[in-house]
């Protein structure tokens, strides 16, 4: 049953970046937005099982720090070769300055 885990403070993040949240043995990637919303994703690259969180954000794009491909980080639509299967996303609220995931 889904449930819900704070992964992080609201603060831990700057716009425009990422950081790493592991749980339960899966990774994680949770995002800030340039207009100030969470996401979050899975957080190995779907292409060769890389950590996203070395990757570069601009905008709502996630470049995967190995082979360049990029996903859409809002719904995880692959965006730029080698990359060609989605990421997985995950449900976010806030609440009280922290962010929660909804987790398998």
């Amino acid at each position: 049953m889904p449930q819900w885990i704070r992964a992080c403070a609201t603060d831990d993040i700057d716009e425009e970046d990422l950081i790493r949240f592991d749980h339960a043995g899966a990774t994680y990637a949770i995002y800030h937005s340039p207009e100030g919303d969470f996401f979050a994703t899975a957080g190995l690259c779907t292409h060769e099982n890389v950590h996203l969180c070395d990757g570069l954000v601009m905008g709502h794009l996630i470049e995967c720090p190995k082979h360049n491909g990029q996903f859409d980080y809002r719904t995880g639509e692959a965006r730029r070769t080698p990359v060609c299967v989605n990421l997985r996303t995950f449900p976010v609220k806030v609440e009280g300055g922290d962010v929660y995931i909804e987790v398998p």
